[in-house]
């Protein structure tokens, strides 16, 4: 049964394939993709497909992805999850985005911290990683105000429209 969660103001929930426009709204956004290492999403089947994979990732314990929700509206407004998921040395990478309109809100700080607590006390985690573009001011700071440590920097990284950027490593230690 995947796991729904809840914050004050947002309901975390499986992502369906009737989110797809959703999805393929918010990562087809340029603002949105600016400093997210993917290239744009182009077509409803796509995204579809790509929901299919995140189901069963989460089926083969490889990963989960929730839709990001607000309480009281339907639609997502964002996604967040776990990827790289490894049972076996208890760690896994978070990534989250949100649609441009929904920055600075402190919905992103809402979700990370609820996925944290679900990643260390229900999946048994000890080690959460980032990787966060050097220039997304906003996520560093995300992470660095919810206790994140900075490991080091990845020169070179990620490709962003074909022009290279270093990343921060980050890591929460449970």
């Amino acid at each position: 049964m995947f796991p729904i969660l809840a914050t004050e103001r947002l309901v975390l929930r499986e992502l369906i394939e009737e989110d797809a426009p959703n999805i393929l709204k918010c990562f087809s956004s340029a603002d949105v993709l600016r400093y997210y290492g993917q290239k744009p999403l182009t077509s409803i089947d796509q995204v579809k497909q790509i929901v299919r994979k995140f189901s069963k990732n989460y089926d083969d314990k490889n990963g989960v992805k929730w839709g990001i929700e607000r309480k009281g509206t339907d639609g997502i407004i964002g996604t967040i999850g776990f990827q790289d998921w490894s049972q076996e040395h208890k760690r896994a990478d978070i990534s989250y985005a949100l649609f441009s309109e929904h920055w600075g809100q402190g919905y992103a700080s809402e979700a990370v911290t609820k996925v944290i607590s679900y990643g260390f006390n229900e999946l048994g985690l000890m080690r959460i990683g980032a990787v966060v573009f050097v220039e997304n001011k906003a996520s560093n700071n995300v992470l660095t105000k919810l206790g994140f440590k900075k490991e080091g920097l990845l020169r070179n990284y990620m490709y962003q429209n074909n022009v290279p950027f270093d990343a921060n490593m980050y890591s929460l230690l449970n």
